[in-house]
């Protein structure tokens, strides 16, 4: 069982423009029980990907090309064990950092910083922050449940399953609210983009196929 509202209180969301200033971004961080090194890992070792997110194939180093199988395409920018990596996703203008840092104390955690930057040219408007904040949300709540030793038979039917499309009912709403606060959307753009969102991440993609 997930823990709904415990994984959604984990994260803390900002929407923002981006240190350009002139992009739409969405700022998720998450503390795991995990250590630096061991977080580094899960998310650059192909053979643990494939066991949390998507199976993931290329030159995983610096100025290499990957593929996620199903999705995004890209290259990396940079990376720097264990505490940064950077790298497009779908398009050279889209554009991923996470860093990684010790809890504080060095207490054994690991803080986990993910921002994900589109040129605002490339949206209608700031309500775009809602077509992909919530898909990184199910990506470091699946990351935590692997963290955790948590066995996830298929990571893409985890993310169609009822307890994660709730939890990203729970997800829209705190993106939502990160919306309004940047004050970089009107309520017209904030309400489509929560409607769009909601039918994106909301309904298993062949909830409406007839048998």
């Amino acid at each position: 069982m997930i823990d709904i509202i415990a994984e959604l209180d984990e994260v803390r969301r900002r929407v923002h423009a981006g240190e350009q200033g002139d992009q739409v971004a969405v700022r998720l961080e998450r503390t795991y029980r995990a250590g630096v090194e061991d977080v580094w890992d899960a998310l650059t070792d192909p053979e643990r990907l494939v066991r949390w997110f998507l199976p993931v194939t290329g030159d995983l180093r610096a100025g290499g090309r990957f593929a996620t199988e199903g999705n995004a395409d890209g290259e990396i920018l940079a990376c720097d064990r264990p505490s940064r990596l950077v790298l497009t996703w779908g398009g050279p203008d889209s554009v991923v950092t996470v860093g990684l840092a010790t809890g504080p104390g060095d207490d054994g955690t690991t803080v986990l910083t993910l921002e994900h930057a589109v040129p605002a040219a490339f949206l209608p408007d700031a309500g775009g922050a809602l077509y992909v904040g919530p898909g990184w949300d199910g990506a470091l709540l699946a990351l935590g449940l692997h963290l955790r030793g948590t066995p996830i038979d298929d990571p893409v039917e985890l993310q169609n399953s009822p307890e994660v499309l709730e939890f990203n009912g729970g997800s829209i709403r705190d993106w939502e609210a990160a919306l309004r606060a940047s004050g970089m959307a009107t309520d017209e753009q904030t309400a489509a983009a929560v409607e769009a969102a909601t039918a994106q991440y909301t309904v298993a993609p062949d909830a409406g196929a007839q048998p």
